[in-house]
């Protein structure tokens, strides 16, 4: 096998007695690669992605022609999901693994024999895999990933009909992905004071709740409909100044791929009273069949709000569920 320097040491020099240390990196990059099989067959994307450093060599061209390319781990991620799902089964069996450890970096090279069914239709692909590993502060990470083809059987017609299946019934890894993206373009829709961005992200039947909002103040903790929302937040743009609402913008864990909980810190200064509005958010939202927005429900301080506001004192807040 032919390698390129990304994929320097051979597994042939393998030492005969590891140390330890050498011997529990080979156990873990050893799992890596035979999880890469199991969570892609499985349709475990978001695990999969986990594997993979930020950037990744991919260099399937054995198989599909091309170039080799530079791919992020969530783009790669996006291949494969909107692709895999649509087989019935797929089965990777890995196989021959051999890894070679060079301080923090190791390569290491296994046999695979892949099949997918479709119906009555199958094929199977046999061939080798060369990965490149770097070490990180949370353990091994895949950083090249090659597969050289060296026999196939069945036909590749499987593919069209997996494509139809997996566009008819996105993979919930793309539906989170959706649902996360119409969440940022809400948000950067505010930073931009771009209203028909932030207008076009809300249902029909859109509704905000802010549990804590403030009491006594005028100021709502429901608005129902869309035509409602469009009309709260028309005022954004000019009462709001260098807005900033991503800068610290990370998405929380959920089993629901249309259920986003997002945690975010946003900063402003509010043109009517001449004050620094400097909020903690946790932002739970629903997003709908559409990818809109559903539901927006909004936790934040109300205090801070109140002082930004220049609006009268919070009355005491007993209880949210007194709403």
């Amino acid at each position: 096998m032919t390698t390129t320097p990304l994929f320097a040491g051979s597994p042939d020099n393998v030492s005969s007695l590891p140390t330890s240390s050498e011997a529990q990196d080979q156990a873990a990059i050893t799992t890596i690669i035979e999880s890469v099989g199991t969570f892609a067959d499985r349709g475990e994307f978001g695990a999969l992605e986990q594997l993979y450093a930020p950037e990744v060599m991919l260099d399937y061209t054995s198989l599909a022609g091309g170039e080799p390319e530079t791919v992020s781990n969530v783009e790669l991620m996006t291949r494969w999901a909107g692709i895999l799902p649509g087989f019935d089964r797929t089965r990777h069996a890995i196989d021959e693994i051999v890894v070679v450890i060079s301080g923090d970096s190791a390569t290491a090279t296994a046999a695979v024999v892949a099949d997918h069914w479709v119906g009555s239709l199958h094929w199977q692909v046999r061939g080798n895999y060369t990965y490149a590993f770097e070490r990180t502060v949370d353990g091994w990470a895949i950083t090249a990933h090659r597969f050289e083809i060296n026999g196939e059987s069945g036909t590749r017609e499987v593919f069209d009909a997996a494509g139809k299946a997996a566009d008819d019934e996105p993979a919930p890894y793309l539906r989170r992905q959706r649902s996360q993206a119409i969440v940022r373009q809400f948000l950067v829709g505010l930073e931009a004071k771009d209203m028909d961005q932030v207008n076009a992200v809300w249902a029909e039947d859109a509704v905000q709740e802010m549990p804590f909002a403030p009491r006594g103040v005028g100021f709502p903790n429901r608005v129902e409909g869309r035509e409602a929302l469009l009309r709260r937040y028309s005022g954004w743009p000019q009462n709001a100044l260098d807005p900033d609402y991503t800068s610290e913008l990370r998405f929380l864990p959920s089993a629901d791929p249309d259920l986003v909980i997002a945690e975010f810190r946003g900063t402003t200064h509010i043109v009517p009273t001449g004050r620094t509005y400097d909020q903690r958010y946790i932002g739970v939202f629903q997003i709908d069949d559409d990818g809109k927005i559903a539901l927006f429900r909004e936790y934040f301080d109300p205090t801070v709000f109140v002082e930004a506001f220049a609006l009268p004192s919070v009355p005491a807040l007993d209880s949210a569920h007194e709403r």
